[in-house]
């Protein structure tokens, strides 16, 4: 005879719930406690200056502070008086009302940052050229910058010429220029027009510089940053020219390691042509975005769209970074240093993190033609990734003037 199938007790079942729910409740508690623990780790990381010793004292950490209501002080300009201010950054042009965004100071924790002097810097950067190279983000800080010092140039003694990729400014009294010079993905690629480069099919030429370096590669200051184009999971390689692409090599090369090439193919490049006695040379970490109104507290599906105040929170840490990315960029910037060539870096990371209310949103010009759907849900065309000017980047310009203070 078969043997009569045993129905488990309710007991038995009430034991087997209750063990899986306490493994449920371990497994959530041990979840908490590494994102608890990797949030500590970023804020270390993002907060942890590499080379204290160029700043005024080894306990002055510039990138470890927080932000401060000044309307006094601050801003350091106004929008409507900066003559060459972008309509993709000036908010308060194309209808932002809530201004607070441009009266908060940074405030290190053990130190002071100092007050940027527009013609002390014009000073150090007599018959000098200071270039940005890189994205929009950079081309943000640049347009910071000359606006930082516009106030203090008579108007027939400043100048602006635009030839391509480059743009320059110019102080005639001081023959100094403060340049940009587009470079999304600093080595060549397909998106390299300053005004046609919205491509679908994103390719690079990772061991390709020179078309962009033989531009900037004699200035006395030299900014660099490349993060925002390469946020995806993996990148097209051309071995070959754009010339004749039918004859290259084509690869698909994942994330972090396509964007290790192209940084060893500009790490070898200043390497072998920078005049180490003349130039200097700073590196910009990743500036955040704000797309996740959850990550600080939010609404989920919201962003930056109406945000007013920054995150309150000490050591908030986002997701608009990649601190993978990052140790690519500490990684190659501490073996050129072994090699006798330093290249500063700028923390803005964690400091700009915390501002998710400073971004242009939908108060800025639009290239396209707005669609009624987009209106009806602003959010959908809120830009969450470049900031509002006077605002964060004047900040990181300052972070920058006092480096050049020391030097």
């Amino acid at each position: 005879m078969a043997k009569k199938q045993q129905v488990p007790s309710a007991r038995g079942i009430r034991s087997s719930f209750q063990s899986l729910v306490a493994l449920l409740i371990a497994c959530l508690v041990v979840a908490a406690i590494y994102l608890r623990e990797s949030n500590d780790q970023l804020f270390q990381y993002w907060t942890t200056q590499k080379d204290p010793a160029a700043l005024l004292t080894t306990s002055c950490n510039l990138f470890s502070g927080k932000w401060v209501y000044d309307n006094k002080s601050y801003p350091l300009y106004k929008e409507k008086e900066c003559a060459f201010m972008s309509d993709q950054l000036a908010c308060e042009k194309f209808g932002r009302k809530d201004l607070n965004y441009q009266f908060w100071r940074w405030q290190p924790h053990h130190c002071d940052l100092p007050r940027f002097n527009a013609t002390a810097l014009l000073e150090r950067l007599r018959n000098k050229r200071l270039v940005y190279v890189g994205d929009s983000l950079n081309r943000n800080q640049w347009v910071s910058m000359v606006c930082l010092v516009d106030s203090v140039i008579p108007p027939a003694f400043r100048s602006m010429h635009n030839n391509g990729s480059i743009n320059i400014f110019k102080a005639t009294e001081y023959n100094a220029t403060i340049e940009f010079y587009w470079s999304p993905l600093m080595v060549e690629s397909n998106s390299d027009d300053p005004v046609n480069h919205r491509v679908a099919d994103r390719i690079v030429r990772v061991q390709a510089i020179k078309k962009h370096a033989r531009h900037w590669t004699d200035a006395d200051f030299l900014i660099f940053n490349t993060y925002l184009w390469w946020r995806r999971r993996q990148m097209k390689v051309l071995w070959g020219s754009f010339e004749k692409p039918e004859d290259g090599i084509y690869k698909a090369v994942k994330l972090p390691r396509v964007y290790e090439m192209a940084l060893q193919t500009w790490a070898q490049w200043l390497e072998v042509h920078v005049d180490r006695n003349k130039t200097k040379l700073f590196f910009m970490s990743m500036s955040p975005t704000h797309q996740k109104a959850m990550k600080w507290g939010g609404i989920r599906g919201e962003n930056c769209y109406a945000e007013t105040e920054p995150v309150a929170k000490d050591g908030y840490v986002g997701d608009g970074a990649s601190p993978r990315m990052m140790s690519v960029v500490d990684s190659v910037l501490g073996e050129l240093k072994t090699r006798g060539l330093n290249v500063q870096m700028i923390n803005i990371t964690q400091l700009s993190d915390y501002r998710k209310e400073a971004h242009p949103s939908i108060y800025r010009k639009h290239w396209e033609t707005v669609t009624e759907e987009q209106l009806a849900n602003p959010k959908n065309y809120s830009d969450c990734i470049h900031w509002c000017l006077p605002g964060v980047p004047d900040v990181w310009n300052e972070l920058l003037y006092a480096y050049i203070l020391q030097l």
